[in-house]
Formats: C-alpha cells, sequence, structure tokens
C-alpha cells in the first residue's frame, strides 16, 4: 500500500460545524468524540450543521464521511414537521454521517443549482457528488433507515 493510500485508509477529513477548519482524524477514534484542532469545539454534537452559501461547498466536497443535506424552508409545514426527527437522526448517525439543513429561502441559488423543486427533500453527498434524494417528510427510523442505504 503507497503511503497515500495508507493515509486515506488511516484518517478522515472532517469539517468542523462551528469553524468549518477541515480536521484529519484517525478513522479508529471516530467514537471518541473528536474536537476541532482550530477552535477546540466537538466535530459532532448530535445536531444538523447549518448549511449557508459560505460553507456549502466546503461540507459537502472536504468531508470524508457522507453528508446529507435537508433542504427545507421556514414556511414549510411538512418541513417543521420533519426537523425534530432529523435532529433525533443525527443524534443516531454521527460520527459515521453528518446531517446538515440548507434554508432554500435565505439560499435560493443553491436549491436551484441542485434542481430541488419540493420541500423538504434530503441529498446524499459524497465526495462532493450527490449520490441519492429522497422528497417529502419522514419520520427519525425512516430517515435512519435511508441514509444507512445509501452512505
Amino acid at each position: 500500500m503507497t503511503n497515500s493510500n495508507k493515509e486515506k485508509a488511516e484518517h478522515l477529513h472532517i469539517v468542523c460545524p462551528a469553524c468549518d477548519a477541515i480536521n484529519r482524524i484517525n478513522a479508529a477514534r471516530m467514537d471518541d468524540k473528536p474536537k476541532c484542532g482550530k477552535c477546540g469545539k466537538p466535530l459532532f454534537s448530535g445536531h444538523p450543521v447549518t448549511l449557508t452559501a459560505k460553507n456549502f461547498n466546503k461540507h459537502i466536497s472536504r468531508s470524508d464521511i457522507p453528508v446529507i443535506v435537508d433542504f427545507w424552508a421556514p414556511w414549510c409545514a411538512p418541513c417543521k414537521l420533519m426537523a425534530p426527527e432529523f435532529e433525533k437522526a443525527a443524534k443516531s448517525l454521527e460520527p459515521r454521517v453528518r446531517l446538515a439543513k440548507l434554508d432554500t429561502e435565505s439560499e435560493q441559488a443553491i436549491g436551484a443549482q441542485f434542481g430541488i423543486r419540493s420541500i423538504p427533500t434530503m441529498v446524499v453527498f459524497k465526495s462532493g457528488k450527490e449520490k441519492a434524494r429522497q422528497a417529502g417528510a419522514m419520520g427519525m427510523s425512516d430517515i435512519v433507515r435511508w441514509a444507512k442505504s445509501h452512505s
């Protein structure tokens, strides 16, 4: 195994939800509550990360774990119903999967870029590429099941 393959197998890049710094974490220590090397805050808090135009690309393209983005809007009743379920799913799926939320009302260009036509819509990103998509509100167990089947 070459050094670059060995490094990739042993370490994962994780974007800090607090300061957006990219951290290199030993894959075997992901369950040890890793903290950001820059700001010192936990890399996993059991809560979805809030994405904006400023940090969206970094989180979906620089994280070595799958990132599931909930595209939502504050006026959307099904989005409001799903929000606590998505929050519970984050607690269940971290640190193997990062859950994030993007307000399509505030970030219309990103919603348009990904062709979001109905909300809520969840999209799985791996290495910056869309791998799966699911429209409609879901409960926590369905979110977790769907996430595990696509991550």
